[in-house]
């Protein structure tokens, strides 16, 4: 059978147009990590929620005394990074990240190094009577609301978590999509924050790798949250 045969389209000349235009839009949420869902009787984009981190070989996020310069180390493009940070509409994290945000990073504007703007949101139980940043919005209604409150916020873009706290709550609660971790191979820290468990009641989370890529030294993976 000749190869134009096997390629030919399995559906009248018409809908060639509409197929096209179906599939492009189907690629293009894929790239931007978005899916469907209901409202009002119509279906509209909705973006994913993701916790995006880099971990030491030894599964720390950070080092002891929240140090996380280690991680500045590895200057290499990844692609799956770039797409996480172009897909982000905001960016929900925990009061520990917040605090040590600002004292070391420079708050918002330290994020991807300066690369992205949009709304914080920090989740806490002790909200501060002034906060130093405009820009950061204090959420202490439980993770259910505050996910709802900046999933809203982005927009239809995905929500970035910061924070293995915030993250693990999104764990708990089944709210959580995706998760990107970039592994920095070149070193162990030893101590720190881990990047899951180490507590009491941590219940086990099955994922299902979806990407798998190489930035330099640095591991990158991407995994679907089975729920």
């Amino acid at each position: 059978m000749a190869l134009q045969s096997l390629l030919k389209w399995p559906f009248p000349e018409r809908d060639r147009s509409r197929y096209d235009a179906e599939t492009s839009l189907r690629r293009h949420r894929v790239r931007r990590g978005l899916e469907l869902f209901e409202e009002d009787g119509q279906k509209v984009e909705r973006g994913k929620v993701i916790w995006h981190v880099t971990m030491s070989l030894d599964g720390f996020i950070t080092g002891p005394d929240d140090a996380m310069e280690w991680a500045f180390r590895y200057a290499e493009r990844s692609q799956i990074a770039d797409e996480v940070l172009n897909t982000t509409g905001a960016i929900l994290a925990g009061r520990r990240w917040h605090d040590v945000a600002m004292a070391r990073y420079d708050g918002r504007s330290g994020i991807y190094g300066g690369a992205w703007t949009g709304p914080v949101f920090v989740l806490t139980q002790r909200p501060p009577d002034a906060p130093p940043d405009p820009g950061i919005t204090f959420l202490s209604d439980g993770i259910q609301n505050a996910v709802a409150t900046a999933r809203a916020a982005a927009e239809g873009k995905n929500l970035g978590i910061f924070g293995a706290n915030t993250a693990q709550q999104c764990l708990e609660t089944h709210l959580l999509d995706e998760l990107v971790v970039h592994v920095a191979p070149l070193l162990l820290l030893g101590d720190g924050v881990r990047l899951y468990g180490g507590g009491p009641g941590v219940h086990r989370v099955e994922l299902q790798r979806t990407a798998l890529a190489e930035s330099g030294q640095v591991t990158d993976l991407r995994f679907r949250v089975v729920k």
